[in-house]
């Protein structure tokens, strides 16, 4: 790559016939590659603008939301917000076979304010350290991840990889949802999100991994606390909490996880309770003509705690471009939570099955080389059972309209 010459990553996506550039983990497509060191198929578009400088190359990729969402109901509000991620990647490939890759990934979600945005049915984490925030989307942190990566290939189909983040993501679950094709054109968390993916941001994160083909096995040592309510600082670092995952891309359309983690105090109102996860996904990418491809993902999380009780969370989400311009989305959930109404004197109280299903669409124009700008809506609503209906005016239902800024 000559140097400093920008090159989009719509023109260096992998097709099956060219390894012209492999994941800095290991001997498979870059288009592979995911957040943290998890996979999705290799039929998915890993997005950023490209460019070298003598042996390193590097990567640049931004997303950036203006949101405006009124969500209804006496539990409801609105609110205008900016959310979103600015990430970059420094690589530099050696010729023994190994891969040096240092990525920097940050948010400007913190300027929301401590109590993040308006999300019903969501819960999870604390503004202020006394009280947890329910029916809201708590904001990422500032710097959501600092990691380096090295990978050794053994051979054209095996490589070992370590990961070390502060912050970073442990082997557990699907991507994240700001990096899941099928969910990344939303302005919204999916309120699973403590079911599958609240670990990609821990102050704290070893991990080793083995690749053969399309099979991945790899393990973690990580914090288990979620980051505390100050979203400018970094937390104390420890290893007390371990995950496994194993995940196999039988086709290239096809990446399939399950994994397992032993979770110490995630919560930070909740110190002496620990927890127990597992997770399980299947997601599927496609391309659809030149420029258009279609992305689904199915999703099962379970949490239990150190009292054997187990609550379960259920994702369905779709995403379909047919061109560079138009992308629709849509999303299905249900969730066993016991978060949204309290306890007696505190804490958790009844378990509740509840559920919440979203469509929406944006438009995007071409504005600069690598840049594009679109306009997007999103309608959701809500189901409550019986009992909650009193609190929550029935089953509320709520709209988003947002602005976004696209590097790629």
């Amino acid at each position: 790559m000559s140097s400093m010459q920008a090159q989009s990553a719509s023109d260096m996506d992998m097709d099956h016939s060219s390894h012209a550039m492999t994941s800095p983990l290991g001997p498979w497509p870059m288009s592979r590659y995911a957040s943290g060191t998890s996979w999705q198929p290799d039929m998915g578009r890993h997005g950023g603008v490209h460019w070298g400088d003598g042996d390193w190359t590097f990567m640049g990729h931004a997303l950036l939301n203006l949101t405006y969402t009124g969500q209804n109901g006496p539990r409801g509000n609105d609110q205008t917000f900016v959310s979103g991620m600015v990430m970059g990647a420094a690589r530099r490939d050696f010729a023994d076979g190994s891969t040096l890759n240092l990525r920097l990934m940050a948010s400007p979600d913190p300027f929301m304010g401590k109590s993040g945005y308006p999300l019903l049915l969501a819960a999870g984490e604390t503004a202020d350290g006394i009280n947890p925030l329910v029916d809201r989307q708590h904001p990422h942190e500032l710097i959501m991840e600092a990691s380096a990566s090295y990978s050794r290939k053994l051979s054209d189909s095996d490589s070992v990889f370590a990961y070390i983040g502060y912050p970073g993501e442990p082997a557990f679950g699907p991507p994240a949802f700001m990096h899941r094709m099928s969910a990344m054109d939303g302005p919204e968390a999916p309120i699973t999100h403590h079911w599958l993916d609240s670990t990609h941001i821990v102050f704290g994160v070893t991990t080793l991994g083995w690749v053969h083909d399309g099979f991945k096995l790899e393990t973690s040592a990580f914090k288990g606390r979620e980051p505390d309510q100050d979203r400018f600082d970094f937390d104390s670092p420890r290893l007390d909490s371990w995950a496994v995952r194993g995940s196999w891309n039988p086709s290239p359309e096809w990446s399939l996880q399950v994994s397992y983690a032993d979770v110490s105090a995630p919560e930070q109102l909740e110190p002496d309770e620990d927890e127990t996860k597992w997770s399980a996904s299947a997601i599927h990418a496609r391309r659809i003509g030149a420029d258009g491809w279609w992305s689904s993902t199915l999703a099962w999380g379970r949490k239990t705690n150190d009292h054997g009780e187990s609550k379960d969370g259920w994702l369905g989400e779709t995403a379909f471009s047919p061109d560079d311009r138009w992308t629709v989305f849509g999303r299905a959930e249900r969730i066993e939570t016991d978060e949204l109404v309290p306890g007696i004197g505190g804490g958790h109280g009844p378990l509740y099955t509840v559920a919440k299903v979203s469509a929406g669409v944006i438009h995007d124009w071409q504005i600069a080389d690598n840049v594009r700008f679109g306009i997007g809506a999103q309608y959701s609503v809500n189901r409550v059972p019986d009992a909650l209906e009193p609190i929550y005016g029935g089953d509320p239902d709520g709209g988003t309209i947002f602005l976004r800024l696209k590097i790629d």
